[in-house]
């Protein structure tokens, strides 16, 4: 009998997968591999282009990049700009913090909403706001009155000025770290101090700012990680003005000098990665220096403005009327007038900047639609994996769960023009099996969100899995459910809520995205996020206006809805809920 004859007349048995291939094991394969592919590899090239660009170190090289006239410069200068911009956002942030959750302020929902408006605004539609706001044709201020004189040097055009911007743009997320840590206060500490006679002053000197040191921190930490790798504001009001930093120079010479330069620029963006590490070590050390942990069942009462409500008062509000008001309705005037510097009346006002914005200018739309369906994608993509990490990184331990951890967590927080400078390096020569590269395509733009917003994904998710029983998952176990069952019929009915508001963060964070993509954007794939500064600096300031008021309307209408169904999401995953 031939052997053909024999395997015919045997029953078929169904083909079963390696015992290691199934369940966890497959699960934690398919995540090592998507967390590898998307983050760890680039990073990795990134970091042999820069040290070993020829196969063998080369510490001449090295110092003879580093030591440049131009690149220390640039690194001394972002040294200075993020350090002075984070001590402004630590100073602003923690002052809010303290006013909304101590005191009885009125309104305070309000004014929280609108004090961390502007950390969801794109930082080039904030930095356009501000340089339309406070030009000498400014549209608002020249209404009444107060404008510069013609021919005045812009103010924002300078290191003051960027460290400004980014101060304020910053203040937010400190103001968020700070008041975390505030609701956590314990309540019998205050009132024994107040029953001791203490006043106002003694109380938030000696126990409330000791207490929440590890806060303020934390907040420094975010702010300092921000300001660094802004390169919206940065690029906006430091290119004009000639003030280089590390993020401004690798664009520019990258765009002059395309992929030939990208070894040099890969050492610079190292540098821009170890500044950032050693930002956030020094700030993680100093708010565990002496940081004292309490327990508390409740809340501290807030003190009572008495007297002073109506001068706190009209200074909050007044602070959002200089900081969000003006530069915004200057933004809105500079996008309803035919010519930059025109000013707004009767005769002046027209609609034709949206209207080419939305319906005329061919690059414009596509972009929209790009970034549209990429922001989409990504959110599909990331929500499903954030989940299956999260409970990965909640309910499993091991050395596996700590690199899947660190690396999604390091390319959310390096500065996002180290992570397309790694996509280039990563994604330039032809790949396996499909033997092309994927630079200049919009693959490579989707790429780069999915390793640059997993962990903004993940943030809200692990919330969730904080509130499920671990008894739910083991008595399915013991059923025979499978993982893959679990996580559908389980887990992700548990988790849908802190689901649901991390696909709003990664859709409003990534839908106006700039730091990331605009070292990736090409003629055949172009992004909304870049398209203001490449119409800033062809000279159409009122299309840009209007873009950017497109812009802002869009985060305005997401904010909206998230409130809408805010009751239904987890406490404190949406940074605007008070």
């Amino acid at each position: 009998m031939s052997l053909t004859e024999t395997l015919s007349k045997r029953p078929l048995r169904a083909l079963r997968l390696p015992r290691w291939l199934t369940g966890e094991a497959a699960l934690m394969l398919a995540l090592v591999l998507f967390v590898g592919v998307l983050s760890i590899a680039p990073l990795a090239r990134l970091a042999w282009a820069a040290l070993v660009p020829q196969g063998q170190f080369d510490a001449s090289r090295i110092a003879d990049i580093l030591g440049g006239r131009r690149v220390v410069g640039a690194t001394l200068n972002t040294i200075w700009i993020s350090v002075a911009a984070t001590c402004l956002a630590t100073v602003a942030g923690t002052l809010a913090a303290l006013l909304t959750t101590l005191t009885d302020m009125r309104a305070r929902t309000l004014w929280v909403f609108g004090f961390v408006l502007p950390l969801m605004i794109p930082p080039q539609v904030t930095a356009l706001a501000w340089v339309q706001a406070f030009s000498p044709s400014s549209p608002v201020l020249g209404a009444l009155g107060l404008s510069l004189p013609p021919g005045t040097r812009h103010p924002l055009y300078s290191m003051g000025g960027i460290i400004f911007l980014l101060g304020l743009y910053n203040a937010p997320l400190v103001f968020l770290s700070v008041r975390a840590s505030l609701q956590r206060l314990p309540a019998s500490l205050v009132e024994a101090a107040h029953s001791n006679g203490a006043g106002r002053g003694a109380v938030i000197r000696d126990i409330i700012l000791p207490l929440i040191r590890g806060g303020v921190f934390a907040g420094a930490a975010l702010a300092f990680v921000s300001s660094i790798g802004n390169f919206g504001i940065q690029a906006m009001l430091g290119i004009p003005a000639r003030v280089e930093t590390l993020i401004t120079m690798i664009y520019r010479r990258l765009n002059s000098y395309g992929p030939s330069a990208l070894n040099d620029m890969a050492l610079l963006a190292l540098l821009l990665a170890v500044l950032t590490v050693i930002g956030m070590t020094l700030t993680a050390w100093l708010g565990r220096k002496g940081d004292q942990r309490v327990d508390s069942a409740h809340r501290a009462p807030r003190m009572t403005l008495g007297p002073w409500q109506w001068p706190v008062g009209l200074a909050a509000w007044g602070y959002l009327l200089v900081c969000l008001a003006l530069p915004l309705s200057a933004l809105f005037a500079a996008a309803l007038v035919r010519g930059y510097g025109q000013p707004l009346n009767a005769e002046t006002i027209t609609f034709e900047n949206f209207a080419n914005a939305l319906f005329h200018h061919k690059g414009i739309r596509e972009a929209f639609v790009t970034s549209f369906w990429i922001t989409c994608t990504t959110v599909a993509v990331l929500i499903p994996v954030a989940v299956a990490l999260g409970y990965v990184l909640t309910w499993r331990r091991g050395w596996v769960a700590k690199l899947l951890r660190l690396a999604s967590e390091l390319a959310y927080a390096l500065p996002g023009i180290i992570i397309g400078v790694a996509m280039i390096l990563f994604f330039l020569r032809p790949l396996p099996f499909i033997g092309t590269g994927l630079y200049g395509t919009v693959w490579v733009i989707l790429a780069a969100y999915f390793s640059n917003f997993l962990a903004l994904a993940l943030r809200p998710i692990l919330g969730g899995y904080a509130q499920i029983d671990r008894a739910l998952d083991e008595a399915a176990q013991l059923a025979g459910a499978g993982i893959f069952t679990r996580l559908r019929t389980i887990i992700l009915p548990s988790v849908a809520p802190a689901a649901t508001a991390a696909g709003i963060l990664v859709f409003m964070t990534a839908i106006n995205e700039i730091q990331t993509s605009v070292l990736l954007v090409s003629s055949r794939a172009q992004t909304i996020g870049p398209m203001i500064i490449f119409l800033e600096e062809a000279g159409s300031s009122t299309l840009a206006a209007a873009v950017g008021c497109l812009m802002v309307l869009l985060v305005l209408a997401l904010m909206g809805l998230s409130l809408v169904f805010g009751r239904r999401l987890p406490e404190g995953v949406l940074p605007w809920r008070d």
